[in-house]
């Protein structure tokens, strides 16, 4: 299906590896442009080099989108984009929520909050006024559903979610769009360290760890997820065919929560 986005061009942070990547790869195979950014420049360029493949042009931008002089070097390369994709790497799990440091807490609202709500101030007054433009941020379950080891993610992500509904408001009679994709446990580059480790402490595999994780926390698809199950979402979430959708936060989670709505 074509999606009719092909031409349009697109900013995505924390686009060098895992649900990221992801959808920058399935808005290319749509002909999107990409500015893409992460911190680290060698991953960045080869998914840059990896993307061109798709025949669409690929800005790499290593930058920490949580600082300013970040933001401002990624909003440089790219100031006016149709689509907007914001997501980042998760914080660190917190089994125990009084271990939390004041810097742990500062650091997950810079990035999982404050650093998307001021790249969406940044290119959404272009898209309102060329009226037509997306937003999509891959967030986490633990927005919707307060976990204590994601505390760190989902508490910022739960304000981000309201701050998009609210905007997502103000915006829909102008062809802009507002959305948050929710994901649960997905295979990616911190999922792999962090069972990848738990494996070595424990004399295991990484396939051990990650059916023991699924098995204690009661996925019922008995598996993570794979980042372009996310990716292919927010791909249409910022097509043509997607502009009613508005104000969401949707879950993709292989049915581990339980909400009718």
């Amino acid at each position: 299906m074509d999606l009719g986005i092909r031409g349009r061009r697109a900013l995505v942070n924390g686009a060098s590896a895992g649900m990221g990547r992801a959808a920058a790869e399935m808005l290319a195979m749509e002909g999107v442009d990409l500015v893409i950014c992460a911190r680290g420049r060698e991953r960045l360029e080869e998914t840059a080099r990896e993307l061109r493949q798709h025949g669409v042009s690929v800005t790499a931008v290593a930058a920490d989108h949580s600082t300013e002089e970040g933001q401002a070097r990624i909003l440089a390369a790219c100031p006016d984009p149709d689509i907007f994709v914001g997501t980042c790497s998760p914080p660190p799990m917190t089994p125990d929520h009084r271990a939390i440091t004041p810097e742990q807490w500062q650091s997950s609202l810079e990035t999982g909050l404050l650093s998307p709500v001021r790249f969406i101030e940044a290119v959404l007054p272009g898209m309102v006024q060329r009226k037509w433009g997306r937003i999509v941020n891959i967030a986490t379950i633990a927005a919707k559903y307060p976990l204590e080891l994601r505390i760190l993610s989902g508490a910022p992500r739960a304000a981000l979610a309201n701050y998009v509904g609210a905007v997502a408001r103000r915006v829909a009679a102008d062809n802009v769009t507002l959305n948050n994709v929710l994901p649960g446990m997905f295979h990616s580059a911190f999922v792999q360290a962090q069972f990848t480790a738990a494996a070595e402490r424990n004399g295991t595999t990484y396939d051990i760890e990650v059916a023991k994780f699924a098995e204690a926390y009661q996925i019922p698809a008995g598996r993570f997820g794979d980042p372009r199950d996310v990716g292919s979402l927010v791909a249409w979430l910022c097509s043509s065919f997607a502009s009613y959708i508005t104000g969401q936060s949707i879950v993709v989670d292989g049915a581990t929560t339980r909400s009718t709505f």
